[in-house]
């Protein structure tokens, strides 16, 4: 056999191992996070835990909708 085909026969093999690391890591990715969704132990990161966060949330939108409003009439901010 040519080293050539040696070189490539071994890089080809050596790309699948990766691709299946690969793989098995996202697999094992994807069910942790949905154990922790099952579980509920991933909190939605829109829903604010105290009185004070809820306030700073609804200044947020407030600023968010004068931007678009700002971008609607054409206005540079």
């Amino acid at each position: 056999m040519d080293p050539l085909m040696i070189i490539a026969a071994t890089c080809i093999v050596g790309l699948a191992i990766v691709a299946l690391a690969a793989l098995q890591g996202w697999r094992d990715w994807v069910a942790l996070k949905r154990e922790e969704l099952e579980r509920g132990a991933v909190p939605s990161p829109r829903e604010p835990t105290t009185p004070a966060g809820a306030r700073i949330e609804l200044a947020d939108l407030r600023e968010r909708v004068r931007k678009l409003e700002a971008i609607a009439s054409g206005v540079d901010l």
